[in-house]
C-alpha cells in the first residue's frame, strides 16, 4: 500500500527520533563549544600561526567530508551501531589527543581524528531503519532541529566553560560527551529489525556522477561550502576582534552571541514561511545570500564599534539561520527520484569541506590582512555565491513519495512505472524492483492519491 500521511509516530519512533537527535547534538556541541574561543587560546600553543590556528579549527571538516560516506555504506554490511560506536569512540580519541596537546600540531592531529569519528551518514540510516516512510521527515526534522540548538547552545557554552576549565578541558568535557552518546546508543536507541539501503537518506555511489552533474544540485553545493567556509573563517578572527578591538573579555563573549542569536532566529522565520507557503524559495534564497554578504562588509566597516559589530552580526546570522534551514529543503526539492539520499549525501561533504577551506583560509588572510582581510573575502565568496543564485532556475515544488508495490519481474516494473507517471502530481518515478520500492516526487496540491492506491493496491 502507499505511503500515507498520519499524524502521529509511534512510541518506537519517538524515541528513535529523540535518542538520535541527542547522540547528532551531544557531539556536536563538543565540536562547537571551541570556536568561539579557540583562537585565543591558540596564541600560547607551541609552533602556532595564524594559517595553523584555522586549519585546527577547521580540519575535522576535511576528514568529516572524506569519511562520511564510506562509513555510511560501511554500516549497511555490518550494523548501524557497531559503526557509530566505534566512530564515537575515534570521536574521544581525538578529543583527548587535542585537550592533552601544549602544540598545535598535537591540536590539529586531535581535530582531524575527532572528524574521522564521521558517523553521520550511518545516525541518518539508522533513523531511517527505525521509522515509517511517512514519519521519516519528522524523525530527520528533529535530529536537524537538535543540530541548530546545539550550535547556538555551544556558542554560549564555549566562552563560559573557557572560563572554568579552559579549551583542554573543553577538549576532555567533548570526550566525556563521545561517552554519553556512546550510552544513549546502547541503552536508549532502540535495535532495528533489519538493515537495507534507504536511497532517500543515504547515498548510492552508482548515483554520485548524476547528481555531481546536476547543475542546479551543484549550485547548492556551492552554496553550503560556500556558507560555512564564511562561518569558519569568520571564527577565526571575531574572537580576537571582541578581544582586542571591542574590549570584551573572552569569558563574556557570550554576552554578544546570546542576544544576536535570539534576535536573529526570530528576524528569520517570517522568509522561511514565506518561501516555503508562497513558493518564492529562489527570492527568499538570493535576498539572504546579499544579506550575508551585508553582514561580512558590515563586520569591516563597523566592527570596530560595539553597536556597529553587533548590528553586523545580527544581519550575518540572520542569513546564514536562514540558508542553512532552507538550502536541505532545496536539495530534497531538486534532487531526482530515489537519488535524494545521495544528493544529500553530497550536500553534506560539501559543508564539511567549506569547514576546512574556511579555517585555513581564514587564517592565512587574518596573518596577512587581520580581521578586515578575513570578512573582505568572507563577502567577496557570498558575491560569487551570489552569481552562481541569480541563475539558479525556480525549483520545481516536489516532495518524495514512496510506494510499496511488491516485488515485481522487470516488465512489470517497467509498466507500473508509465502507470504511475501518468497519475497527475506525479512528475518522476523511480522503481527498485528488488526492494519492491517505488519513489515519486510529487507535487501534494495536485497528487491524485487515490488513483496511487487503486494502482499498487494488493501489490504490498
Amino acid at each position: 500500500m502507499p505511503t500515507e500521511l498520519s499524524d502521529n509516530m509511534t512510541a518506537t519512533e519517538r524515541r528513535t527520533a529523540l535518542s538520535l537527535a541527542a547522540v547528532y547534538s551531544v557531539r556536536m556541541l563538543g565540536l562547537f563549544m571551541i570556536l568561539p574561543v579557540f583562537a585565543l587560546y591558540a596564541e600560547d600553543l607551541a609552533h602556532v600561526t595564524p594559517f595553523l590556528t584555522g586549519v585546527a579549527i577547521g580540519i575535522y571538516g576535511f576528514t568529516q567530508a572524506a569519511l562520511q560516506i564510506p562509513l555510511g555504506l560501511l554500516s549497511d554490511r555490518i550494523g548501524r551501531k557497531r559503526v557509530i560506536v566505534a566512530g564515537l569512540l575515534v570521536f574521544m580519541a581525538g578529543s583527548a589527543v587535542a585537550g592533552s596537546s601544549d602544540s598545535i600540531y598535537g591540536v590539529i592531529a586531535g581535530r582531524a581524528l575527532q572528524g574521522m569519528g564521521a558517523v553521520a551518514s550511518a545516525v541518518m540510516a539508522l533513523a531511517a531503519d527505525l521509522t515509517r516512510e511517512e514519519q521519516r521527515s519528522k524523525a530527520m526534522a528533529v535530529i536537524g532541529f537538535s543540530i541548530g540548538v546545539a550550535f547556538s547552545l555551544a556558542l554560549i557554552a564555549g566562552p563560559l566553560l573557557d572560563r572554568w576549565i579552559g579549551v583542554p578541558g573543553i577538549f576532555w568535557l567533548t570526550a566525556l560527551l563521545g561517552a554519553v552518546a556512546i550510552w544513549i546508543v546502547l541503552r536508549w536507541v532502540p535495535q532495528p529489525r533489519a538493515v537495507r539501503v534507504h536511497r532517500d537518506t543515504e547515498a548510492v555511489p552508482a548515483f554520485l556522477g548524476t547528481v555531481l552533474r546536476d547543475m542546479q544540485l551543484l549550485r547548492l553545493d556551492l552554496g553550503i561550502f560556500t556558507l560555512h567556509l564564511v562561518l569558519t573563517a569568520n571564527f577565526v578572527a571575531l574572537p580576537l576582534l571582541l578581544r582586542d578591538h571591542i574590549g570584551i573579555g573572552a569569558d563574556h563573549h557570550w554576552w554578544i552571541y546570546l542576544p544576536v542569536l535570539l534576535v536573529s532566529f526570530f528576524l528569520m522565520l517570517p522568509f522561511i514561511i514565506i518561501g516555503e507557503r508562497r513558493r518564492q524559495m529562489k527570492a527568499v534564497l538570493v535576498g539572504a545570500v546579499a544579506v550575508l554578504v551585508l553582514g561580512q562588509l558590515g563586520l569591516v566597516w563597523g566592527g570596530s564599534g560595539l553597536w556597529g559589530l553587533v548590528a553586523a552580526l545580527v544581519v550575518f546570522f540572520t542569513a546564514f539561520n536562514l540558508l542553512e534551514a532552507s538550502l536541505p529543503s532545496l536539495v530534497s526539492k531538486l534532487a531526482p527520484a530515489g537519488k535524494k539520499g545521495t544528493a544529500l549525501g553530497a550536500y553534506s561533504s560539501s559543508q564539511f569541506l567549506g569547514i576546512f577551506v574556511g579555517g585555513g583560509v581564514g587564517g592565512a588572510l587574518y596573518g596577512v590582512w587581520g580581521v578586515d582581510g578575513v570578512f573582505l573575502m568572507g563577502a567577496l565568496a557570498g558575491l560569487a555565491w551570489l552569481l552562481a543564485a541569480l541563475t539558479m532556475r525556480n525549483p520545481s515544488y516536489l516532495s518524495s513519495y514512496l510506494l510499496n508495490i511488491g516485488r515485481l519481474d522487470p516488465e512489470a516494473a517497467r509498466s507500473m512505472a508509465a502507470e504511475l507517471r501518468s497519475v497527475d502530481g506525479v512528475a518522476d518515478v523511480a522503481i527498485v524492483a528488488e526492494e519492491g520500492l517505488a519513489y515519486l516526487k510529487v507535487d501534494r496540491r495536485s497528487l491524485d492519491e487515490g488513483r496511487l492506491r487503486e494502482l499498487t493496491a494488493g501489490q504490498a
